[in-house]
């Protein structure tokens, strides 16, 4: 996926860059593809400011390539480390909206699994408690809407598995729509109907509480 526009900037300051990542593109780079979200973002700081050389900007959390809505990138190294480590204590409040095929027997509710990925394949699967491999996975969601035998859903991330959310909610049989790797029923081209729609962190240097949210693409909603 080519990128030809500036990105979409919700906040910036000499610390952060909060941005709208599209549906489609990788994080960073990979071995399959030229384009990657962060070397885009660098590109569009070298030239905002004209900067000589490489510029920093550091991941400190990832969204699935199909997957777009709120990121949040550091833009020094010490801003880095401090949103790296409330990542690690839990202090970040990521929220994220789906279309889902089923609707859910209980409105709200908290799913506890334990995951495993396949490197090999780029899949997650759910496993049992005490396999070695297997990593602790929890969220909670609440059922906003349900009509035409789906639902939408919004999701409170708990901890920040490799396709938590995707594998969660397919392994209740409530597969997001469109979801080609974990959806048996998707059959069109079109994007995900994961969205991240809200980031709450604290300002690793001011310490204020911050809150970025981006609505759900209409295109998405119309699948409910």
């Amino acid at each position: 996926m080519e990128i030809t526009k500036d990105p979409e900037i919700i906040y910036e300051d000499n610390h952060l860059l909060v941005v709208v990542k599209p549906q489609g593109i990788p994080v960073q780079k990979a071995e399959s593809s030229n384009d990657d979200f962060q070397s885009l973002l660098k590109d569009y700081l070298k030239r905002k400011y004209d900067k000589p050389g490489n510029v920093f900007l550091g991941i400190v959390h990832r969204l699935d390539q199909p997957v777009g809505g709120v990121m949040v990138f550091a833009k020094t190294s010490k801003a880095a480390s401090r949103l790296s480590e409330e990542i690690r204590q839990n202090l970040w409040k990521k929220q994220y909206l789906a279309v889902v095929d089923g609707i859910p027997r209980e409105k709200k509710a908290v799913m506890e699994d334990y995951l495993v990925k396949n490197e090999e394949k780029n899949e997650v699967y759910v496993s049992k408690k005490g396999d070695p491999k297997a990593k602790f996975a929890r969220l909670s969601y609440e059922t906003l809407e349900s009509k035409n035998g789906r639902s939408l859903l919004e999701i409170t991330l708990e901890t920040g598995r490799a396709h938590q959310i995707r594998v969660q909610l397919s392994s209740r049989s409530l597969p997001i729509v469109n979801d080609h790797k974990y959806n048996k029923n998707s059959k069109n081209i079109s994007d995900i109907a994961l969205w991240a729609y809200s980031v709450e962190i604290i300002h690793p240097v001011t310490k204020e509480n911050l809150v970025f949210t981006k609505e759900m693409p209409e295109n998405m909603k119309k699948l409910i």
